[in-house]
């Protein structure tokens, strides 16, 4: 049985967080370290809780580094898990329900059945050219 929550480390680097669609839990935590440039947590409020009307300050950060969370809305893809040398370290399938942080390092995806996510990441889009590096992956790789 796999986890409700997943952690993928390389050299004890965090590399993405798997939550699976059947995670839960009776209080509000947070995945992601608090330095992260992008913030992931599963926040529970009984019924008649209030969220204090609010709005989020201006404030001038910097970001090094794009991190990204996909939620997975339908079919079932496989993620390909590379270091930060771009070398194919480990793999995990994902299905409706689930999602994942992408901390660090490279990512691919394999689609197995037809897929439908939401991705969320910091902006502004710089373009392809600027914010991605494309590099060989194990997309061709028949032995995965």
């Amino acid at each position: 049985m796999e986890s409700a929550y997943e952690e993928i480390k390389y050299n004890g680097e965090l590399i993405a967080i798997i939550l699976r669609s059947n995670f839960t839990s009776k209080e509000t935590v947070f995945f992601s370290a608090p330095e992260f440039s992008q913030q992931m947590g599963y926040i529970v409020y009984p019924k008649g809780g209030v969220i204090k009307a609010h709005a989020h300050k201006k404030v001038d950060r910097k970001v090094f580094l794009t991190q990204e969370v996909l939620f997975i809305k339908k079919g079932r893809l496989q993620v390909d898990f590379f270091t930060n040398n771009r070398k194919p370290f480990d793999t995990r399938e994902l299905q409706a329900g689930d999602t994942i942080f992408l901390c660090s390092g490279g990512h691919g995806f394999r689609i197995l059945e037809d897929a439908e996510m939401i991705e969320v990441k910091q902006g502004p889009y710089s373009g392809r050219e600027s914010d991605k590096e494309i590099f060989e992956g194990v997309e061709n790789d028949s032995s995965k």
